[in-house]
């Protein structure tokens, strides 16, 4: 049992680590080096595990839990989420604010506030812990969410001097970073990406499973209180301040307003700027600051009376679909894009829009000849928004897609459950040209010269099939190629040559094994030593090394089990391309023994290189945190992995560090 020392000890170290938790998510204004913060949060780490009966719901070391519920409860509301009425124009909000003057006889100030592009969240907190976070629902009815709210860092699990009860009102939203990153993640998967960043953060909310919320980066900007004991706040600007001082995420973009000219102002000032922002926003909220004139003024049904949402308009252009193309991955994905009339949008000229897969050209009934608005997904992404069908002719053309690939001939499939089109050719030559490229790329074969082009006049010439028949190649062969010279055939042959000593992690990866990565690849050349030795291994095998999931286990299985791929592997041995691992020469000791993770972005190197430099002083890298990881680096924006890191206790160190260690 534990001491009253020991849960005291306890409770100082969850206090402390809120600080600089607060001080790091919130103000990204750290106070401590992640060395220092880790030594703390491994400090009660060890103290949970000795005496778990001293284990609290709100400790740092809770944030990811179990699974959450399948029906996601519904719990009522003690006062409604009641939602906003629009304008679209400064006449509309004339109009609002002469019916504010109709209603107060007193004067009045605003406070304008951006309208983050989420979803509304209400957090309970009782006596300073968080208790549920709920959705919005219908307003007076949401959803029980708590396991998934719990994993986003900038949502305090206890305030400190907090009221008996409190009902912290607010959005949970995903960073613009975040969502170019999982719509990246959904498309290599064939999965429909997320057509926003509003839909992306709800559908990462309704997961059930934390672990998948919580790698998914979402954050939250607090504006707002439902129900509340023991709060004397009076104003929205009081309000916004105290939230702050409770450690909340509170979006600094607010302003106070004498007059709904200065309102009108202030909304034109953020048309533009808004873009900028890391976040996705759809308006501005205008508000009475004063909580006793809004009380006065009162509510509708549906929406307060002392506030409006000034919507902008989305920045949209409108185009023409001159073709809709389809092109291929090398795992054989067929993806549908539009070709368009070059558009200016959003500072860029437009050429061609995404149309992710045939669900959404169905969805939205898009046709080769339609009169298109397109925008921006996450201000990035030329996405078709709508199709304006009364400018339709009749000449348009409904688009599906092909039922053969459309380079090779062969049966395309849907694989149930996904909505992605693949041929199902092995040998299809759209997707042999994309694994040559990759098998020839820097982080596999490292075949210096053999681009894009290359491939393409190779293939052209039918002086390959697969990639064993590059070690085939002659000078000769290469020279009769179209603007080949004799200098440039011989570079490439050359280089073909030389990356037959690559290896078996780099020869793994280049294979082009489907959800095999490059860090897989090295984790299995490390684990089983010989292509032979792989090869033999069954599912259960390779499941069991650290990082090997079951997709990546029945993937590999399934490869090696082809006779043509295992017939290119006896060829690509025949022609001495090495097939062990290859012990890498070791250059000093920095990271002697250790097992390295590298997470976020490096601002001096590459992360390949920071690899090669790990594993030239002795140690060996990780694609994701295990029990064997004994060292993670973190970069810029580094993400769940160093959390997941910080909470097993695993040494951390940033790029300084590193760069310390390895003596520049």
């Amino acid at each position: 049992m534990a001491t009253e020392e020991i849960i005291q000890k306890a409770e100082a170290l969850r206090k402390e680590i809120r600080y600089h938790s607060y001080r790091y998510y919130v103000l990204d204004q750290p106070e401590i080096t992640d060395y220092e913060f880790d030594k703390l949060y491994r400090s009660l780490v060890d103290l949970e595990t000795k005496y778990p009966d001293i284990v609290t719901n709100d400790s740092p070391t809770q944030r990811v839990g179990g699974k959450a519920s399948n029906d996601f409860q519904k719990v009522k509301f003690k006062k409604p989420m009641l939602s906003l009425a629009n304008a679209f124009s400064g006449d509309e909000l004339k109009a609002f604010d002469a019916r504010i003057r109709a209603g107060l006889a007193d004067k009045y100030e605003y406070i304008t506030e951006l309208k983050i592009d989420g979803l509304s969240m209400n957090l309970i907190y009782e006596n300073g812990r968080l208790l549920q976070g709920l959705t919005r629902g219908d307003g007076r009815v949401g959803e029980d969410v708590t396991a998934n709210v719990k994993t986003i860092k900038s949502i305090p699990l206890f305030i400190e001097n907090a009221p008996p009860y409190m009902e912290v009102r607010g959005e949970v939203y995903m960073p613009r970073k975040s969502f170019i990153a999982l719509n990246e993640k959904r498309d290599e998967a064939g999965v429909m990406p997320f057509a926003n960043c509003r839909n992306a953060a709800a559908g990462s909310l309704r997961q059930l499973d934390p672990h998948v919320t919580a790698a998914r980066h979402l954050d939250f900007f607090a504006y707002a209180l439902g129900e509340a004991e023991g709060l004397d706040i009076h104003t929205q600007e009081e309000l916004l301040k105290q939230l702050q001082r409770f450690h909340f995420r509170v979006n600094p973009n607010y302003k106070k307003c004498a007059s709904i000219d200065e309102v009108i102002e202030e909304v034109g000032r953020w048309e533009d700027k808004r873009k900028s922002l890391g976040y996705d926003t759809d308006g501005m909220v205008i508000k009475v600051n004063d909580f006793e004139q809004q009380n006065k003024l009162g509510a509708t049904v549906k929406d307060p009376k002392w506030a409006m949402a000034y919507k902008y308009p989305p920045e949209e252009a409108i185009t023409q679909i001159k073709k809709i193309i389809v092109t291929m991955g090398r795992t054989g994905v067929l993806t549908p894009s539009a070709d368009v009339t070059p558009v200016p949008l959003a500072g860029t000229i437009v050429k061609r829009a995404t149309l992710h897969n045939i669900d959404f050209i169905h969805e939205k009934d898009i046709r080769e000849g339609d009169f298109v608005t397109i925008y921006k997904a996450g201000e990035i992404i030329p996405e078709i928004a709508g199709v304006l069908k009364d400018r339709r002719s009749g000449a348009e053309k409904e688009f599906e897609m092909p039922k053969t690939c459309p380079v090779c001939g062969e049966t395309v499939s849907r694989p149930e459950g996904e909505a992605a089109v693949r041929c199902t050719n092995a040998r299809c030559g759209g997707i042999l040209r994309q694994k040559l490229i990759h098998f020839a790329s820097r982080d596999a074969m490292n075949i210096d010269g053999l681009g894009p082009a290359i491939v393409d006049g190779l293939l052209a010439y039918n002086l390959i099939n697969d990639p064993a028949d590059l070690y085939d190649l002659k000078e000769d062969d290469i020279r009769q190629m179209e603007r080949m010279g004799e200098k440039s055939a011989g570079n490439i042959v050359k280089a073909i040559a030389d990356s037959k000593e690559r290896g078996l992690a780099k020869l793994l990866f280049a294979l082009g094994i489907r959800f095999l990565g490059a860090k897989g690849a090295d984790i299995l050349a490390t684990r089983f030593h010989t292509m032979e030795n792989i090869m033999m291994a069954d599912i259960q095998h390779i499941q069991s090394v650290d990082g090997m999931g079951d997709v990546i286990a029945h993937s590999v299985v399934e490869y090696f089990q082809d006779e043509k791929n295992k017939q290119m592997i006896s060829r690509l041995k025949g022609h001495g391309v090495v097939m062990h691992e290859l012990k890498e020469e070791i250059e000093g000791d920095a990271f002697l023994n250790e097992i390295v993770v590298l997470t976020g972005k490096l601002t001096s190197m590459g992360r390949h290189e920071a690899s090669e430099i790990i594993k030239k002083n002795g140690g060996t890298t990780q694609s994701s945190i295990t029990k064997t990881t004994t060292l993670v680096i973190a970069g810029e924006d580094a993400g769940s992995k160093l959390e997941k890191a910080r909470a097993k206790g695993i040494t951390v160190i940033d790029e300084a560090d590193f760069l310390k260690r390895i003596g520049r």
